[in-house]
């Protein structure tokens, strides 16, 4: 599975997480597939959200109710928990940049799989707003709070090699090797008992839940509208890219 818009760096739009959210949870009725691998075309996995104006067919509708408005604000949220709830075992396929919300679709994968030279970032803080997606506490969970803080608050790049140190890559490779390191992956899990697999993701999900219980996750939507009504979210998302990072980065 692709995100497939090169031309904006896999840049996410609101349009990719409906979609990202529909694919996944069809998945839940696909009995045929055992692996989901989640790649980005192009130079990068993903920039992360894109603040610039959609593409020609790829805007949405104006929300017609305040139901539907709720709905686009929780779209995000959606799609990782999508992700994350799929029965199949998911690998994140991540070179170039992954940014903002594409590390909470990695964070969402069972296995993340990098190129020793990706970049992982997470820059939501440093543009005044929180990361939100229901990705802090799979973050904490997966890499410990310490680690967590860092990530969080410092907003720096973190490449292949230190993601795979502290526990937010399975794997970091030579970008040569990034695609047969995945494929032996997912041989490795669709050659596993089918049963045992599912079982053991069902396990696994409700163990980092109730590690979780009381995370604020169903607030994620209100948070981030009250962060963006604040004047640094407004000026600093707004603002343009630093020298070196992606056209689209969050």
């Amino acid at each position: 599975m692709w995100l497939s818009r090169p031309e904006r760096l896999n840049a996410i739009s609101p349009r990719m997480l409906l979609e990202v959210g529909d694919l996944f949870a069809s998945l839940q009725q696909d009995y045929a597939t055992r692996v989901v691998v989640l790649g980005g075309r192009g130079r990068c996995f993903s920039a992360g959200a894109d603040r610039k104006p959609p593409l020609p067919g790829e805007a949405l509708p104006e929300p017609a109710s305040d139901r539907e408005r709720r709905f686009r604000a929780r779209l995000g949220l959606r799609a990782c928990r999508a992700i994350e709830d799929c029965d199949i075992p998911t690998i994140a396929r991540v070179h170039g940049h992954a940014v903002g919300g594409a590390c909470c679709f990695a964070l969402a994968c069972d296995f993340r799989v990098a190129s020793e030279d990706a970049l992982f970032r997470v820059p939501e803080v440093e543009l005044g707003v929180p990361l939100t997606w229901g990705a802090v506490p799979r973050l904490v969970h997966e890499v410990g709070a310490a680690r967590a803080r860092e990530i969080l608050l410092l907003c720096e790049d973190i490449d292949g090699r230190k993601a795979l140190d502290w526990g937010l890559a399975h794997r970091a490779v030579p970008e040569s090797d990034l695609d047969a390191t995945v494929d032996a992956l997912a041989g490795t899990l669709a050659g596993r008992p089918e049963m045992a697999v599912h079982m053991t993701k069902t396990q696994l999900r409700g163990y980092a839940r109730r590690a979780s219980l009381g995370d604020a996750t169903e607030a994620d939507a209100e948070l981030i509208d009250v962060a963006m009504r604040s004047e640094s979210g407004r000026g600093r998302f707004a603002m343009p890219r630093k020298p070196g990072a992606p056209d689209d980065s969050a």
